[in-house]
C-alpha cells in the first residue's frame, strides 16, 4: 500500500529554508490546528500535501510518556552509513513493507530547561523484516557496499566511536571514508520506505506508523533518529527494544522466515538502557514513546 499522498516529496533543508515543495511555515501551520485534524498545505507546484498534527494527550500517549521526563542529554550515536534526506515530511511511512505494525511517538524537549522543543525536525530511519534499507537495498542485502556485505548478510558496517560492529572507523570505500562518522549516503536506488520526517508542535511531540524493525548481523534491534533545529543537527541517536518483545515479534511472519540473529541489547556496542522505548500493545501491534533530550542550542550542555 503505498502512503506518498500524504507528504509530497519535500527535502527537509528546503522546507526550512522556506522555498521548497512545501515550505515551513504551511507545514507548521498545519501542525498547529486542532490535533488529529487533518490540515492541507498547496505546493509551489500546484499540488496538495495533507498533514495530521497529533499531540500525546489526543493519542493516549500519556502514561507512555509518563515519568520518561529527563533533563538528561539523550546519548549520541554514529548516523551509520544508510543515511540521506529522503525528501518526506509524512508521518505513514510504511509503504509497501511487510511487518509487525508499530506506532512510533517522539517527545523532543531541550536538554537544559526540559521544556518541549516545538518546530523541531525529526526524522527517523530503519530497516525491514528482512534488515534491508531502502535507498540502499543492494548495499545492505549482501550485494556490496560498506562492511563488505552490508546488513543483508555479510559483516555488519561500522562507523563511530569505541570500535566494534556499529562503531570504529569506516570501512574502506564506504560512506564517510576518512571521517570519525559516516557520511550521508548517496542512495542508489529510488525506495524511501521506512524514512520519514515530521516537525513537532507546541507539545514537542512527532509520531510515526512504520513495522517492528527487522535486525541484521552485528547489530541489536534498532531504528535511527536525528533532531535538527533550524540547519542543525543537534541530535543523532537511536532507539532500542525490550529484547522479550523482539523475540515475541520475530516468532510472526514475515521475520521468522529469517533465522540466526547474533547481536542482542546486552551484546550490543552502542546499546545504552536509556535507549529503551516504552511500549504497550495496541490492536495488532504496538505502540512506543521516548523522550529525547536535545542541546538544541548546541552549548553541551
Amino acid at each position: 500500500m503505498g502512503h506518498d499522498h500524504e507528504g509530497q516529496r519535500v527535502s527537509r533543508r528546503t522546507a526550512l529554508a522556506g522555498i521548497g515543495t512545501i515550505g515551513l511555515g504551511a507545514i507548521l501551520a498545519a501542525c498547529g490546528g486542532e490535533a488529529g485534524t487533518p490540515s492541507t498545505v498547496t505546493t509551489s507546484t500546484g499540488s496538495t500535501a495533507s498533514i495530521t498534527p497529533t499531540t500525546g494527550a489526543a493519542s493516549g500517549l500519556a502514561d507512555l510518556f509518563a515519568g520518561a521526563n529527563t533533563c538528561v542529554l539523550t546519548e549520541s550515536t554514529t548516523q551509520g552509513p544508510y543515511y540521506f534526506d529522503a525528501d518526506k515530511i509524512r508521518s505513514d511511512i510504511r509503504e509497501d513493507r511487510e511487518g509487525v505494525p508499530l506506532r512510533v511517538a517522539i517527545k523532543v524537549q531541550d536538554s537544559e530547561t526540559c521544556r518541549p522543543l516545538s518546530d523541531a525536525v525529526v526524522e527517523i530511519w530503519h530497516c525491514d523484516a528482512g534488515g534491508v534499507y531502502s535507498g540502499a537495498e543492494a548495499l545492505s542485502s549482501g550485494q556490496g557496499g560498506p562492511g563488505e556485505g552490508g546488513p543483508g548478510q555479510g559483516t555488519p558496517p561500522s562507523g563511530g566511536p569505541s570500535g566494534g560492529p556499529g562503531r570504529g572507523t569506516p570501512p574502506p570505500g564506504g560512506p564517510g571514508e576518512g571521517g570519525g562518522d559516516m557520511g550521508d549516503l548517496t542512495p542508489v536506488d529510488d525506495k524511501r520506505y521506512l524514512r520519514g520526517a515530521q516537525v513537532t508542535g507546541t507539545d514537542g511531540i512527532v509520531q510515526f506508523v512504520t513495522v517492528w524493525p527487522g535486525w541484521y548481523r552485528g547489530r541489536t534491534v534498532h531504528i535511527h533518529a536525528m533532531v535538527h533545529v533550524g540547519e542543525a543537527r543537534v541530535l543523532t541517536t537511536q532507539v532500542m527494544f525490550d529484547e522479550a518483545l523482539n523475540g515475541k515479534v520475530f516468532e510472526a511472519q514475515p521475520y521468522a522466515r529469517r533465522t540466526g540473529r547474533d547481536t542482542f541489547n546486552d551484546g550490543d556496542t552502542i546499546y545504552e538502557p536509556s535507549m529503551l522505548m516504552k511500549v504497550s500493545e495496541e490492536g495488532e501491534g504496538y505502540v512506543g514513546a521516548i523522550v529525547f533530550s536535545a542541546d538544541s542550542d548546541q552549548d553541551k550542555a
